[in-house]
């Protein structure tokens, strides 16, 4: 089924869907992962976007039960240059395409993903649209250009959990009021912005009790929970339109340790004054280099935003502590007078290296602190 992707540019791209029929827009991105496409699918920070896959075969491993990181496919459209039906995995339970299929999300091979990824490169992200039932390539390039884009958009609040959970092996009904004011575990009052549950994973086995709350969720709500530590997630959309969270974070500094992820990390930059920006194309991949700038050590990161903390907004008491090798832009910062740090990346992986894994035990280190 011949399918035509549109971008608002003027430049327009052939393929075929390999998951049926079907129109849509989005800011078209690319991810340089070889692996984890169904990670990158269920992430909830590529809501509104198209993802092309520079790696040119996927689908060779198909889709399990295990690594979702959320409970539903976010993408608006998945492009890559050679779908393999026939997978090969013990743990696999269906392809790729029925998994799309399953959700209505469409699925593009057989495109020259090398040239889109070049032109993203050169013009920027931008917007786009795919469809298999407008084969017009002017219709399709104006509905591009009046589609809404990133900018400016709350995205957030259409992928935040409805009401306060618990983790367990997954999320688990929970009633604040019955929660003990303090156990031996460190508990965390986690801000769902988009949250991939592999943060929450990783928080669990290190010994917390996580507990969710949505992104609309006040100060005082999260306070409610007597936690030891509040973490921030990664999330969608333009970080500048977020100033109700903004507002809520700034008022808990200074009361508990803050560790924020990707657009945690943006909200923080916000929240203690700081500026955010649109990148001109992102990061989005699992082979990211970043410098430690405290300890000059080079980790290998998974990265997925296109939006990023200007270094030169942010107040004295913020040091930048982490920085992209690519390009400069700031990748971590912390507050020099309070226990409050971030990064722009993806120390909880999946997918991607572990290299950043030692942030979670830096966060518990600083709520053991305040427990004693």
């Amino acid at each position: 089924m011949k399918a035509i992707i549109a971008f608002e540019d003027g430049r327009t791209f052939e393929g075929e869907s390999f998951t049926g029929p079907g129109e849509v827009a989005g800011e078209m991105v690319f991810n340089t992962g070889m692996t984890g496409y169904q990670e990158i699918l269920t992430d909830p920070s590529y809501k509104g976007q198209m993802v092309t896959m520079t790696y040119p075969l996927i689908g060779n491993y198909g889709i399990n039960t295990e690594d979702d990181e959320s409970l539903r496919i976010h993408v608006s459209a998945f492009v890559v240059r050679e779908y393999e039906d026939f997978y090969s995995n013990w743990r696999a339970c269906r392809s790729l395409a029925d998994y799309l299929r399953s959700q209505g999300i469409l699925g593009i091979h057989k495109v020259d993903t090398r040239a889109i990824t070049r032109h993203i490169r050169l013009a920027g992200a931008m917007k786009a649209v795919i469809s298999t039932q407008d084969l017009s390539a002017d219709s399709l390039i104006k509905k591009a250009k009046e589609s809404p884009g990133l900018v400016g958009r709350d995205l957030v609040r259409e992928v935040t959990v409805e009401r306060p959970y618990g983790w367990g092996k997954g999320p688990e009904p929970l009633n604040i009021a019955s929660l003990p004011a303090k156990t031996e575990r460190p508990r965390v009052a986690v801000l769902d912005c988009g949250l991939k549950f592999n943060q929450l994973r990783l928080l669990t086995q290190k010994g917390c009790e996580c507990v969710v709350f949505p992104c609309f969720a006040s100060a005082d709500e999260m306070l409610s929970c007597n936690p030891d530590g509040i973490f921030l997630s990664n999330g969608p959309g333009d970080p500048a339109a977020l100033t109700g969270i903004v507002k809520n974070v700034r008022s808990l500094i200074g009361k508990l340790p803050i560790f924020g992820i990707c657009l945690g990390n943006q909200i923080l930059g916000q929240a203690v004054g700081g500026r955010t920006y649109k990148l001109k194309f992102g990061h989005r991949g699992a082979n990211q280099p970043v410098k430690d700038l405290q300890t000059g050590r080079i980790e290998i990161t998974s990265q997925n935003h296109g939006f990023a903390v200007d270094a030169d907004s942010l107040p004295a008491d913020a040091e930048v502590t982490h920085i992209n090798l690519n390009d400069g832009t700031v990748e971590g910062f912390r507050l020099k007078s309070e226990p409050v740090f971030c990064v722009q990346y993806h120390p909880e992986n999946a997918p991607g290296p572990h290299d950043s894994e030692y942030l979670f035990d830096r966060f518990i280190g600083l709520m053991a602190d305040t427990r004693r």
